[in-house]
């Protein structure tokens, strides 16, 4: 196997944009309807043509989502969706239902097939079946082992596609089907909508005890039963690539520009190092610690290894270590141009990260505004700012501040 694919998610042009130049070979996206993530502003007719052509301009493939489950009025309107989209040119739908991938076979036979996660596949039977059905490619079931994958590998047609999530949020229901969120607060997560109430904190209340409620505890650590553990697979690149696995999926269309961005690089450095010498290969130590860097729950491996991957009891919040200060709009004759994103000081140590580069240190030793004028903070989002600086460094960075 000689390429292993890293896909990052988009959530809108400007996050797609972030993980083509941070190296993702593949980029998956969701229109305004028929997408499982709702929170993020997604891709309009418009947003859709100028993200496929700056992808297939840098190389990158670019696969729509169409995996809710529509009901009888949304279903009327996806074979239109579905011709428009595949004018502009995408390389792959994304469903799960039958009757959407029926539709998609109608009228878009020419466009590559793959079969949501939400489909729940965790046999080498079904996975075969999608793939007799016109399938090019199966996003299993978060809930397999490596054992589990390696079998299906083993016994499906070779040129049916293999693809795991690797990276980010884990669904406490089976690959993402919940009713949770629809009967605690009406929004259908079956159709992009989840509030994540598996997030929030419970206690018990008695019959006739009414106003006195009890925590529920869980190894007295807390009350969050339903709040699953982030899953990160970065330690574990050459038993993914070695299970037969050609696809390596990063979770996170609701997540920011910088999440994309940290973990794109992360995963493709790491794959192409594993890709470039098997026998040699040791994961840096820097690659690990960027994912320490970005806004996460506590890791695990999920099911990869045989263990369920658990809950975070403690809270139902996430893990910073790192602010976002900057983001560099470029660098000429000694001088770094950014843009301002969080506070930062005149003599603080700026972590920096480039596109498919190892991260670096810099100490802000000089920080002058667009006036050339003197300053000893960055306090306005969005200013520009100039810092004198003999490191070069590429458009697009992150300037980094640890907490």
């Amino acid at each position: 196997m000689n390429k292993i694919e890293v896909l990052s998610p988009a959530g809108d042009v400007e996050r797609l944009k972030v993980a083509v130049n941070f190296g993702a070979d593949a980029v998956y996206l969701a229109g305004k309807e028929f997408g499982m993530r709702t929170a993020p502003s997604n891709f309009d007719e418009q947003d859709l043509s100028e993200a496929v052509k700056y992808a297939h301009a840098n190389g990158v493939k670019v696969y729509v989502t169409c995996n809710t489950l529509p009901r009888n009025d949304e279903i009327e309107r996806l074979p239109n969706f579905i011709k428009v989209v595949k004018d502009l040119g995408v390389d792959a739908f994304i469903a799960a239902d039958i009757g959407v991938i029926s539709l998609i076979k109608k009228y878009a036979p020419e466009i590559d097939l793959h079969v949501s996660t939400q489909a729940g596949v965790v046999n080498y039977v079904t996975a075969q079946e999608f793939y007799n059905m016109g399938a090019s490619r199966v996003v299993l079931a978060r809930e397999l082992t490596l054992e589990e994958i390696s079998t299906i590998r083993a016994k499906v047609n070779k040129k049916l596609e293999l693809e795991v999530f690797v990276h980010g949020s884990m669904c406490v229901s089976f690959s993402g089907r919940c009713l949770l969120s629809s009967y605690l607060t009406g929004r259908d997560s079956n159709r992009g909508d989840c509030a994540q109430p598996c997030r929030w904190k419970y206690n018990l209340v008695e019959e006739n005890r009414n106003g006195q409620f009890f925590p529920v505890i869980e190894e007295n650590e807390g009350t969050y039963i339903l709040n699953s553990k982030d899953l990160c697979m970065i330690e574990h690149i050459p038993e993914l690539v070695d299970s037969g696995i050609n696809s390596l999926k990063i979770e996170g269309r609701a997540k920011s520009e910088y999440y994309v961005a940290v973990t794109t690089n992360a995963y493709k450095l790491a794959v192409s190092q594993y890709l470039k010498d098997k026998s040699e290969y040791v994961l840096p130590d820097f690659i690990k610690a960027e994912l320490d860097k970005i806004s996460h729950r506590e890791y695990s491996t999920g099911f990869f290894f045989g263990d369920e991957p658990g809950q975070t009891y403690s809270n139902g919040g996430y893990i910073r270590n790192y602010d976002v200060v900057a983001i560099c709009n470029g660098w000429k004759d000694g001088v770094l141009e950014v843009s301002q994103r969080n506070k930062f000081y005149l003599g603080d140590v700026i972590d920096i990260l480039e596109p498919g580069e190892k991260p670096f240190i810099m100490t802000v030793d000089s920080l002058f505004d667009e006036w050339g004028n003197s300053v000893e903070s960055a306090p306005h989002p969005m200013q520009r700012l100039f810092i004198k600086t003999d490191q070069k460094v590429k458009k697009g960075a992150f300037l980094r501040k640890k907490r």
